[in-house]
């Protein structure tokens, strides 16, 4: 596939890093501004970094977006005479809706917006997409991208805002949780190295035996506990101390924020 990620920060070099590693790429077009923040990646076959937008677009079939939402409509206008039916969209920006998109660029290109996460870059992203109704015709190539990096989730566009608070935010709260447990451990009496790494692996498996068997979390958690025992007691007591609740509240917290943002900019 021929791929250019237009803007390559944070989440554009993770998007990279992850075609790279997993072989998903026939070229790959990386622009940024200033180019030595990407340089580590010019050593890679067919990677080609440059600072010209519309080269990238020129040279590439699956556009993916990873720059600043207040970048993104003059990006839009500047490209949108070389844009051609071969063209897919893909916009990784929060809160920049698909009408807005289509009003800049016409309805008539295929227009998809996922929002992964920075775990992207391992291969272990969660990934939800959308797109306009043209788009639709083309979601398979975007899920064939984003499955090669993770997992995904095809979803409507208004549930986007909250898709970027549960698997986007959703990284960091869960680091949150691990370090937590961490901490805990050193309590206990685990040195700092011992005790990350005793979290970092509970919490994988946790996720894949979900994954692997397709249980409710609390059938799992039945599994563990038992009457008297030192499980249920400390379940009760994170749970007394507002630990469901907290991680709720903030999420929400967030969510709000998101829409709060987007009432601003409109």
């Amino acid at each position: 596939m021929k791929i250019a990620i237009i803007g390559t920060g944070n989440l554009g070099k993770s998007i990279a890093k992850g075609l790279i590693t997993n072989n998903a790429i026939t070229t790959l077009y990386l622009t940024k501004r200033n180019l030595e923040d990407i340089q580590d990646l010019e050593g890679y076959k067919n990677v080609l970094l440059t600072t010209d937008n519309i080269e990238a677009v020129k040279q590439s079939d699956i556009l993916i977006f990873a720059i600043q939402p207040a970048h993104f409509e003059n990006i839009l206008r500047d490209i949108q005479p070389y844009l051609t039916d071969k063209h897919v969209i893909i916009s990784t920006i929060t809160g920049f809706l698909i009408p807005q998109i289509e009003a800049l660029i016409g309805s008539d290109q295929f227009i998809i917006r996922a929002m992964p996460n920075t775990a992207i870059a391992v291969g272990k992203s969660m990934t939800c997409l959308c797109s306009n109704e043209n788009g639709k015709k083309r979601l398979k190539i975007a899920e064939a991208i984003f499955n090669r990096l993770g997992h995904t989730l095809a979803i409507p566009e208004a549930q986007m805002q909250a898709a970027t608070v549960v698997c986007a935010s959703g990284v960091a709260f869960w680091m949150r949780l691990i370090r937590a447990t961490t901490q805990a451990a050193i309590q206990l009496g685990f040195d700092a190295k011992e005790a990350q790494e005793l979290a970092m692996y509970t919490s994988e498996g946790a996720a894949n035996l979900l994954i692997t068997n397709g249980h409710h979390p609390e059938e799992e958690i039945d599994r563990v506990t038992t009457p008297k025992g030192c499980t249920i007691e400390g379940l009760n007591e994170m749970e007394h101390k507002g630990l469901s609740s907290s991680l709720i509240q903030g999420m929400v917290a967030s969510f709000n924020k998101i829409n709060n943002i987007k009432k601003e900019q409109i």
